[in-house]
């Protein structure tokens, strides 16, 4: 392995197999940087130009340090949801900085700390604090909730479900989140040391996201505040294990704490173009169709 990535690209990009890493790996490519695809399946890689593909996986240290030697910038997409992510994470991390790499660009969550009321946050808020603890060089873009899944947040019944009260979140759209990707990897030292809180151009409690959907695509949409008794017992059917359950809970219980809420300029000042907003994004998904 390590034969095979000699003079290879020196940025590297996890997640292209995804919508976020898919997103920042075909801007790249566009503009002609050379980049490393990290993946777990070599041949589910995109085929970009100047892109070279290595196997590389979160949870296993030697070949994710192999895959990750000669690595100066380094694009880290948070690992899938899972009980040990947090160590996924941290293997990873000591994989980089063994293997050599200056600088992580690692994509966190709005408001990481680890008493944040979302629970995956804190998971993001214990990596940080790793990648500080690394001696790499680092950059956290902090996210919002992603404006796209709102829509999919509607049941059958046109009801939107959960304890958020008349919380607010500042929605941002993916794009916006991979132009900043973009924009930080362009000039990676410009940006070390900095936090970048990503949201959309304005917070919105549920009910205005449900009006907004309502608005725009003429179904009739609306927002029940569940009781957490009624949050948890509404989830139950899906089987899913204690730790997913209340990761689900808690998205919308952080929003009912404020910890969602704030609109930040990042997007604009590193992308020199506004957010899109829950409305933009649904109106021109509502014109394509």
């Amino acid at each position: 392995m390590s034969a095979a990535v000699t003079g290879s690209p020196s940025l590297a990009v996890t997640g292209s197999t995804g919508w976020l890493g898919g997103l920042v790996a075909r801007d790249l490519a566009g503009r002609g940087v050379a980049q490393r695809l990290l993946v777990r399946d070599v041949s589910r890689a995109p085929d970009l130009a100047g892109s070279l593909a290595a196997p590389c996986s979160y949870r296993e240290a030697d070949a994710a340090r192999a895959a990750l030697e000669g690595v100066e910038t380094l694009f880290m997409v948070s690992a899938a949801e899972s009980e040990d992510r947090l160590h996924e994470h941290r293997t990873f991390v000591d994989a980089a900085a063994a293997a050599g790499v200056r600088q992580v660009v690692y994509v966190s969550f709005f408001g990481a700390a680890p008493d944040a009321t979302f629970t995956l946050a804190r998971d993001h808020a214990a990596t940080e604090q790793h990648l500080r603890d690394s001696g790499m060089a680092w950059t956290f873009l902090r996210d919002n909730l992603y404006l796209e899944f709102m829509d999919h947040m509607v049941g059958d019944d046109g009801v939107v479900r959960g304890p958020a009260g008349e919380g607010r979140a500042a929605v941002v759209s993916h794009d916006d989140i991979a132009r900043v990707a973009v924009a930080v990897l362009l000039d990676p030292h410009a940006h070390a040391g900095a936090t970048y809180d990503l949201t959309g151009p304005e917070s919105l409690t549920f009910a205005e996201m449900a009006e907004t959907i309502t608005d725009v695509t003429g179904r009739e949409v609306r927002f029940h505040d569940e009781t957490l008794e009624e949050a948890y017992a509404s989830r139950a059917v899906y089987g899913a294990p204690d730790w997913q359950v209340d990761a689900w809970v808690s998205t919308y219980t952080a929003v009912a704490a404020g910890e969602l809420d704030g609109v930040s300029g990042d997007v604009e000042r590193l992308t020199g173009r506004r957010p899109t907003s829950l409305r933009e994004y649904l109106e021109a998904q509502h014109a394509s169709r």
